[in-house]
């Protein structure tokens, strides 16, 4: 079974989390920013084979570069031109995290390029900045942020998963464990009252 661990915790700069998934395919998911994300990968695990990315905002790539280097991985993401992404994923496709295949949902609002990786085996969903605890949802206030899109998402996202996911990995803030799919419709209730 995969192990998560979020290589960003306790960093005190601005960054997303990064997510190590430890097992068959160790991949890091968003590479967070403003710290040594090298050193915490090396302390943790000593190997990466991949990164996907959920989408990217500097916050969740700016260590991205020192990672590839380290480790001479390719980068899985929504955008290609974006000069970040080396394979680019679309709406649907799959793509292998420790020891699960994750279906890629496209997820703009937060940012055109934006996605959340769902594993219903794994009952396992890393949500970027889509979806937070407690309801909280993405700024749609800055470049590629649209309000309207980012409610469609969410929705989208509710018709995607179901009563099998039980952990909910998060671009800020804590990991939710228990009912994450609450959370995701909380997100949506407070997204259509602010439309």
């Amino acid at each position: 079974m995969s192990t998560v661990r979020n290589i960003a915790r306790g960093v005190q700069s601005f960054t997303s989390n990064a997510f190590l998934v430890d097992g068959e395919r160790s991949v890091l998911v968003d590479a967070g920013s403003g710290f040594d994300a090298v050193e915490r990968i090396e302390a943790a695990t000593g190997t990466l084979d991949a990164v996907a990315l959920t989408h990217t905002h500097p916050d969740h790539v700016g260590n991205l570069e020192s990672v590839v280097e380290a480790f001479d991985v390719d980068v899985w993401g929504f955008d290609p031109d974006s000069g970040f992404v080396d394979h680019a994923v679309a709406d649907g496709d799959g793509i292998r995290i420790g020891d699960e295949d994750y279906e890629v949902l496209h997820t703009p609002g937060h940012k055109d390029d934006h996605v959340c990786l769902y594993s219903a085996a794994a009952g396992a969903l890393f949500a970027g900045d889509l979806v937070f605890a407690d309801g909280g949802y993405g700024r749609t206030d800055l470049e590629e942020g649209d309000h309207g899109a980012l409610l469609n998402s969410l929705e989208y996202l509710l018709s995607s998963v179901d009563s099998a996911l039980s952990t909910m990995y998060v671009g800020h803030g804590r990991t939710v464990d228990a009912d994450p799919k609450h959370h995701i419709e909380l997100a949506r209730q407070t997204a259509r009252m602010r439309a």
